[in-house]
C-alpha cells in the first residue's frame, strides 16, 4: 500500500536518516545500481520541489546518473538496512550485483525508470533538471582538506520530486 505525500512533510524525516545513509537508485537502459548516500539536500529551486544529491567520479553510479533521465531516494527507517547500507556504501556495483549482495528488493517506481527499494519505507521520485561539477578553487579550503584530500570531488544532480510517498516496506 502506498500513501503519497507532500515532500516538505517527510523532507525532516530524510535529513535526519541522510547522515546514516539513504539509498540512491539508477538506472539507465539495461544498467541498474543503487549506492548509499550521506550528503545531499532538499527543497524549493526554479519554482519546483527539488532533491539534491552527489555522487563522485569515481563510483560506478556516477556513469549510470549521468546518462539517466531520473533516480529515486529511498529512505530507511532509522535502525533499519544497516547492514545493507554498509554494502551499497563500499561495494562497486561493477564488480557484483548489489541488490543481492544487500539482500534489497527492486521494486517498481510510480513515475519514473529507476525503480526504488522495496525494504524503506519513504521514498522520493526524481526527475533529474541540472547537473552541476564542483569547481574546486570555489570551495572552502577546510571542506576540501577534510572531504577531498584524494582530490575525488562530486558532481551534484537536482532532480524535481515529482512524488513522495511512504509505503509498507517488505
Amino acid at each position: 500500500m502506498v500513501n503519497k505525500l507532500a515532500y516538505e512533510d517527510y523532507s525532516e524525516q530524510f535529513l535526519k536518516q541522510l547522515p546514516r545513509g539513504a539509498f540512491l537508485t539508477v538506472k539507465d537502459g539495461d544498467r541498474l545500481n543503487t549506492m548509499t548516500i550521506g550528503w545531499g539536500s532538499i527543497g524549493y529551486i526554479w519554482q519546483k520541489p527539488i532533491m539534491m544529491v552527489m555522487v563522485r567520479y569515481s563510483r560506478y553510479t556516477h556513469g549510470l546518473i549521468d546518462q539517466a533521465k531520473d533516480f529515486s531516494v529511498s529512505v530507511p527507517s532509522p535502525g533499519e538496512l544497516k547492514k545493507s547500507l554498509g554494502i551499497t556504501g563500499t561495494k562497486s556495483g561493477r564488480e557484483m550485483d548489489k541488490f543481492k549482495e544487500a539482500n534489497l528488493t527492486v521494486q517498481a517506481a510510480q513515475c519514473i525508470e529507476s525503480p526504488v527499494i522495496g525494504e524503506c519505507g519513504l521514498i522520493f521520485e526524481c526527475q533529474l533538471v541540472f547537473k552541476q561539477i564542483m569547481e574546486p578553487e570555489n570551495l572552502d579550503n577546510s571542506i576540501r582538506e577534510n572531504c577531498y584530500p584524494q582530490d575525488d570531488y562530486h558532481v551534484m544532480y537536482y532532480g524535481e520530486i515529482l512524488t513522495c510517498y511512504k509505503q509498507d516496506h517488505k
